[in-house]
């Protein structure tokens, strides 16, 4: 053995015995895998019920119009926020990403995967979903329709909502008229000249019905608050609300 090998034995024995201390409790901790069975608990569940009223971090969401697209079971006709030319921007760049595979960058039902074989994607401009209220498009991107699967757990609700917009700006693309167009643009069309900047006031989009009944709050940005509420409190609330306070009179 070379002297440089027997200088070198003592550095390896002390670093495996520094080694053999090493503990992995923490990493390799005793757990149970989900939904398996458990003698702890006397239901034999180791997934323990959620306690009754309890909302998960980020999901609190009261304003059903916001997160399901439906007011008392029926399609919503407008958006839940005002929606900006920011908001169709961040809808179109969504779109291209979820949406186009299947039905093109055209919006006519006709993407690539399509073109390869897969089943007929709907097109935007049919007669039935140019009237189709924007709480279908919402209904059909959460919770899939024919072919089309689900995308709740890839697009947020917000999200959702900027691509339907965008999906309003497509559908405008093909079907706008010149009466559409403000009076004073129009006239420079028609005189063959370069249109000016559209007020914001006046474009197709301010002219989108966002505005639900009873909104209080305004606030899209944050997933937790409804923006805006449409006043209604779930049940739990109002039990709360009723309950007698400890100590107090029945």
């Amino acid at each position: 053995m070379s002297k440089t090998s027997l200088a070198a034995f003592p550095l390896a024995a002390l670093l495996a015995l520094f080694s053999a201390g090493c503990r992995q409790d923490m990493h390799n901790q005793p757990r149970y895998k989900a939904l398996a069975e458990s003698s702890f608990w006397g239901d034999e569940r180791s997934e323990r019920p959620a306690i009754e009223d309890t909302v998960a971090r980020g999901q609190l969401r009261l304003d059903a119009a916001r997160y399901t697209g439906k007011v008392n079971g029926q399609d919503v006709d407008y958006f839940p926020w005002k929606i900006t030319a920011a908001d169709i921007r961040a809808g179109q760049e969504r779109f291209n990403i979820y949406c186009s595979p299947c039905h093109s960058r055209l919006g006519d039902g006709n993407g690539m995967i399509v073109q390869r074989g897969y089943r007929q994607a709907a097109s935007y401009y049919s007669a039935k979903l140019l009237k189709a209220p924007v709480g279908h498009f919402f209904d059909v991107i959460t919770n899939g329709y024919g072919a089309m699967p689900s995308y709740a757990s890839r697009v947020s609700a917000d999200d959702r909502w900027r691509i339907i917009s965008y999906i309003r700006a497509l559908q405008l693309s093909q079907t706008a008229k010149i009466t559409d167009v403000p009076a004073p643009v129009q006239a420079q069309l028609k005189a063959g000249g370069p249109a000016t900047e559209v007020p914001v006031a006046d474009t197709p989009t301010a002219r989108l019905n966002w505005a639900p009944p009873r909104s209080v709050v305004d606030n899209p940005g944050h997933p937790e608050l409804p923006a805006p509420f449409s006043g209604e409190f779930p049940p739990a609330y109002h039990a709360a609300e009723q309950a007698p306070a400890a100590g107090g009179q029945q």
